[in-house]
C-alpha cells in the first residue's frame, strides 16, 4: 500500500486510536515552541490538524500541507479559523509558497516517509525569511534501528508504512548544506521511562542570515 493511500485509511481512526508517538509529538511540539516567537507559519505533514489548533494561539496564519486528502478534510472539519488553510501537496517537489513566507517552518512525524532530507531542508530555506525557524520532530532513529515504524491497525491486520532510515548526522548535514545552524536537539521519552531508548528527536535549526 502506498503512503498516501495508507494515510487515507488512517485518517478516519488517527486521532482516537491509542498512538504513543502522536501524544508525545504533540507534547514535544508545545514544550518546544513556546519559547520562540513567529506569526507566519508552514506546517509540514499537518496531517488532521493535530498541532495546527495550538499553533493558531500564537500565530496569525498558518499553512498546513499534506499528501493526504483524508487527512486534510479531517483537519478542514476541525479547524474552521479563517487564519489556518489547508493544501494538499506532495513535498516531494517544489512547494507552491511563497517564498520567505514564514518565519517558522514545522515538520512532525513527516520525514521518515521522506527519502531526500536535502531537498526538505533547501525548499524549508526558501520558503523561510531571514532568521527563520525550521523546527523538526521525528520518531528516533534508535527506534527505527530496533525495527519501530509507523503502522496502523486494520480490518485486516496492522498496516506498516514504507519508512526511510536517517541518521542524526543525516539531519545536521542536511541543514549545514542548506544554510541552517542548529539550535537545539532534544530526545523524547516515553513517561517514566528516561532508562529506555527515547521515542522522539526533535531539532532546532535557524536559517542563517
Amino acid at each position: 500500500m502506498s503512503i498516501e493511500k495508507a494515510y487515507n485509511s488512517w485518517a478516519e481512526q488517527y486521532d482516537t486510536n491509542e498512538n504513543k508517538t502522536r501524544d508525545l509529538d504533540i507534547k514535544a511540539t508545545v514544550k518546544t515552541l513556546s519559547k520562540y516567537n513567529f506569526k507566519f507559519v508552514l506546517e509540514l505533514g499537518c496531517g488532521t490538524g493535530k498541532n495546527t489548533g495550538w499553533l493558531l494561539n500564537k500565530a496569525e496564519q498558518v499553512i498546513g500541507l499534506d499528501f493526504s486528502e483524508e487527512m486534510l478534510n479531517i483537519a478542514k472539519e476541525k479547524i474552521t479559523d479563517s487564519r489556518a488553510e489547508f493544501k494538499r501537496a506532495d513535498l516531494n517537489k517544489e512547494w507552491e509558497i511563497e517564498n520567505q513566507f514564514a518565519d517558522l517552518v514545522t515538520s512532525s512525524l513527516t520525514l521518515e516517509h521522506i527519502d531526500d532530507l536535502n531537498h526538505i531542508f533547501n525548499q524549508a530555506n526558501q520558503k523561510l525569511m531571514e532568521n527563520g525557524i525550521f523546527f523538526i520532530s521525528e520518531l528516533h532513529p534508535f527506534k527505527q534501528y530496533l525495527g519501530s515504524k509507523a503502522k496502523f491497525e486494520t480490518e485486516s491486520g496492522v498496516e506498516e508504512l514504507k519508512v526511510y532510515l536517517h541518521h542524526i548526522s543525516d539531519y545536521v548535514d542536511s541543514a549545514e548544506i542548506n544554510n541552517f545552524k542548529l539550535v537545539e536537539i532534544n530526545e523524547w521519552f516515553d513517561a517514566n521511562s528516561e532508562k529506555e531508548i527515547p521515542r522522539l528527536i526533535s531539532f532546532v535549526f535557524r536559517k542563517k542570515i
